[in-house]
């Protein structure tokens, strides 16, 4: 089997050594290289044509950002970000401008604490072996002009057929759910309602991030926040957002995993909480990611009568939940990305069917 051959780039001697340590634990890994700066890192990814990256954001000489942008003008190679939660924020610029994931370091300061994020390391390591370069690219460029993708304001009074949109993804999900989001420039009569697979303390600004691009709210969940039409919630970092009826409304209820549950936030807890409460008014929507996280929820969800769609082959960074889902045979359509805002849009009965 081919190697996965790394490049780790990151000023810290003992962080380097830490990851290349954890990497070469993991069968299938060759770590062919090592820089302290982004300078260094492009120089040793030209050499050496590794098949990926550990990048350290904060950096001399030349920092994180700096090299990724060079990198995927240049020399695009899939870059994972290993960064300490206080620069959340900068995760989230680093994924718009090509890493394929990012993993929290559990803290900022030189501690054996750097090896607990082994396992997530091996995970996203391994969506490697599934990653479409190409499309990562893809995503990178532009956004198309607003007007080509925009969602038409719907006359005033116009109902949903849809009461809630709750939309899965994984690896290469934040652009992904960053198009759809800022396709939006008026609050839709549904609610949606994310989970996307993240460590806790970052989807606090992750939700920030998307609220600034759109024409609804958008806020990480909290225990009793309303379900509401033209409200989108996050599901917290580390945790599972499920939903219960509190008389004639419907409130987020904020739970730690299961002992089943490998991928967190859960889609598949999100999507059979959804089912429950509102079956034939629900939409499930399962975008790019590594593993089979949503294909349990979207049975239940149309045994119920809800509708399904997944993103496509074509647009996915890693084809591994939404193949899982269609996989179940209850997929209603299978959409790229650039087609997914108007297919939501026209499920929820808000346009007119186009040919």
């Amino acid at each position: 089997m081919k190697k996965i051959r790394v490049v780790v780039v990151d000023d810290s001697a003992y962080n380097r050594r830490a990851i290349t340590r954890m990497l070469e634990e993991l069968p299938g890994v060759q770590v062919v290289g090592y820089a302290t700066n982004g300078e260094e890192g492009i120089r040793r990814v030209i050499d050496l044509t590794p098949d990926l990256v550990t990048l350290d954001l904060e950096m001399p000489r030349m920092d994180g950002f700096t090299m990724l942008r060079i990198l995927m003008a240049s020399t695009p190679v899939p870059v994972i970000v290993i960064s300490s939660t206080s620069g959340d924020e900068k995760v989230f610029k680093a994924l718009e401008l090509g890493a394929v994931d990012f993993i929290a370091k559990p803290t900022s300061v030189i501690s054996d604490e750097l090896l607990k994020i082994q396992q997530d390391l091996h995970q996203k390591v391994q969506a490697v072996f599934k990653l479409n370069m190409a499309r990562v690219q893809k995503r990178v460029e532009p956004a198309p002009p607003v007007a080509e993708v925009a969602v038409p304001t719907a006359p005033a009074g116009t109902a949903s057929t849809i009461d809630i949109v709750a939309i899965g993804s994984s690896t290469g999900g934040p652009p992904a759910l960053q198009r759809i989001f800022s396709s939006f420039k008026d609050a839709p009569p549904f609610a949606m309602v994310i989970s996307q697979h993240m460590p806790a303390g970052f989807t606090t600004a992750f939700a920030e991030r998307l609220n600034r691009s759109t024409g609804f709210e958008v806020r990480e969940a909290k225990d009793g926040d309303e379900v509401l039409p033209g409200r989108a919630l996050i599901a917290p970092g580390g945790h599972n957002l499920v939903f219960a009826r509190l008389g004639d409304k419907v409130v987020a209820r904020i739970l730690p995993p299961g002992p089943k549950d490998r991928y967190v936030p859960s889609v598949d807890v999100m999507f059979r909480s959804c089912a429950e409460l509102y079956k034939n008014r629900m939409l499930a929507v399962v975008l790019t990611g590594m593993g089979n996280d949503g294909a349990l929820g979207v049975r239940e969800a149309k045994k119920v009568g809800a509708q399904v769609v997944a993103e496509s082959e074509e647009s996915a960074v890693v084809f591994g939940m939404p193949r899982e889902a269609i996989a179940t045979g209850v997929v209603d359509r299978v959409v790229p990305m650039d087609g997914m805002v108007r297919e939501i849009v026209l499920r929820c009965g808000l346009l007119p069917r186009f040919a």
